[in-house]
């Protein structure tokens, strides 16, 4: 397919650090299409999905707050990008309300916005409103007087205006989420005071947030507040985006015949957190924070990260014991048991046929990889994405975590297994990404590449279609040993719209 592209082209892929060879199998996921994941069946606690007692649970808090000394732990929080989507309703609002010719209300019915009536009824209730009240005052000096329906207008025009509050531009991280003591608090600092539970003593902190270029000067402004915190960021990287096609899906070009690039989603993070060192990783959205549930937070974060150490420690040990040159088939059968029973390990059908240095090899191939617990959620009736036992192109059985849009829902079959799942996932992840000598994994070389997205989108009002990287605790895991862990809802507090804040766990407490 080279003959697509000039050696202008040429010459901005050698930019970008991205090979014609990449491009080109791009271009045939546009073509051909990406199959959809074959579905076994979901994990359920009868299979997969581990539900911890009381006494567990403490057990694995304790080990973690007893190891974590002798451990370099780092949270991990993709914050990329501006915060739009969370004000989609009202840029519409502003650009479709008929101002003059129709009330707030009427609008409401017309566009059947009901999202815009429950922000106005919590108008108050916001973190942000006195501030933004009182600018509103400033700039429109006879605003007592005016009809609500003004007034809300204007609150929302200041809201999201470019030379005022211009809040659908920023970077979720900074946004006022929460209103404490007279202060509001962004997502980051609710990150930073989440730390207590893995902070040593005399050691700083570490948090590592992934960014878009642009809000780094707005980071800073919050992180250079908090210098007991040792803050580090990186962006993604260029060589990770990804070509947008046309509807023909042939390379799309903008007005001045450039290839368009996109950026590869949160896939292309894996080569961020590739970059980190540490041995335990915490994995946490920016906007999945709480104002209120800090408590059982702390609790599952430790528990998680307790049976991380329990689960690497008994790996590591049985890695070292392969590689006697005389190694028991007792000890072989044990080390089975374990990788099958408490790994998801699924093993080839024959394993057990084979001869004691095949069995041996195949299982330093099982475990010496990097490992992940994930928290899951009980699913409160919504199906789609979550956890699910798949089978690959190769015929190989795994435990993963996949999306919505990966799964078949034309097929009665697949469909009939993403409605019997019991759980979802909240993004609630701590990795071990070093193996038993201490040396760090490739984490590139577990990534199944055969498991992205192509998502249509639009460029300058023209319709474009773009393929995603297989997502960060999707495809770029899939080869990862993955153990999935119940967490209670309280633990998974997204902002996904504006609205969201006005839900208990973003409101003060005594609310």
């Amino acid at each position: 397919m080279e003959e697509l592209f000039t050696p202008k082209d040429i010459e901005l892929l050698d930019q970008k650090g991205i090979s014609i060879e990449k491009i080109n199998q791009q271009l045939e996921y546009f073509i051909y299409g990406i199959s959809k994941i074959n579905l076994v069946k979901p994990a359920t606690p009868e299979s997969g999905i581990w539900i911890l007692s009381k006494e567990d649970r403490q057990k694995y808090s304790t080990l973690f707050d007893t190891s974590k000394n002798q451990k370099s732990i780092l949270k991990f929080v993709p914050a990329s990008g501006a915060a739009s989507r969370m004000f989609k309703f009202l840029l519409e609002f502003l650009n479709d309300f008929r101002r003059g010719n129709e009330t707030v209300n009427a609008y409401i019915n017309r566009t059947r916005c009901t999202e815009l009536s429950v922000f106005l009824v919590g108008l108050k209730r916001f973190p942000f409103y006195r501030d933004l009240k009182t600018r509103v005052r400033e700039l429109y000096p006879d605003f007592i007087q005016l009809e609500n329906d003004e007034k809300n207008y204007y609150l929302i025009k200041t809201l999201l205006d470019k030379n005022e509050f211009d809040f659908a531009s920023k970077a979720k991280g900074v946004l006022p989420f929460h209103a404490k003591e007279d202060k509001n608090l962004t997502p980051i600092e609710e990150h930073f005071r989440e730390t207590l539970f893995y902070q040593k003593e005399d050691k700083k902190a570490q948090v590592h947030f992934t960014i878009s270029k642009e809000h780094l000067t707005s980071f800073h402004s919050v992180c250079n507040q908090y210098p007991d915190i040792d803050t580090s960021f990186s962006f993604q990287c260029e060589s990770t985006d990804t070509i947008a096609v046309t509807p023909e899906n042939t390379p799309f070009r903008d007005e001045n015949n450039n290839l368009f690039f996109r950026p590869g989603g949160h896939g292309a993070l894996i080569k961020n957190l590739n970059d980190l060192e540490a041995d335990v990783i915490f994995i946490k959205n920016i906007d999945n924070v709480s104002q209120n549930h800090i408590i059982p937070i702390f609790e599952y974060k430790k528990v998680l990260g307790g049976v991380l150490l329990e689960l690497q420690a008994q790996t590591f040990y049985y890695l070292k014991e392969l590689e006697n040159q005389s190694v028991s088939e007792e000890l072989i059968n044990e080390i089975t048991g374990f990788a099958t029973q408490k790994l998801n390990i699924v093993l080839p059908k024959d394993f057990y046929k084979y001869q004691t240095q095949y069995k041996v090899e195949t299982l330093q191939s099982f475990l010496n990889r990097p490992i992940r617990i994930c928290g899951m959620v009980k699913n409160e009736g919504e199906p789609g994405g979550g956890p699910f036992w798949i089978k690959n192109e190769e015929g190989e059985i795994s435990l993963q975590i996949v999306e919505s849009s990966q799964i078949d829902f034309s097929s009665p079959k697949q469909l009939a297994i993403a409605q019997q799942a019991t759980h979802f996932n909240p993004v609630d992840i701590v990795c071990g990404i070093k193996n038993y000598k201490g040396e760090k994994f490739d984490l590139t070389q577990f990534v199944d590449h055969n498991t992205g997205f192509i998502v249509e989108k639009n460029k300058d009002g023209k319709p474009i279609k773009s393929y995603e990287l297989p997502g960060l605790w999707n495809g770029a895991m899939a080869g990862w040993i993955s153990i999935f862990v119940e967490v209670p809802l309280v633990t998974f507090n997204p902002v996904k719209t504006i609205n969201d804040l006005l839900k208990p766990a973003h409101q003060p407490e005594n609310e």
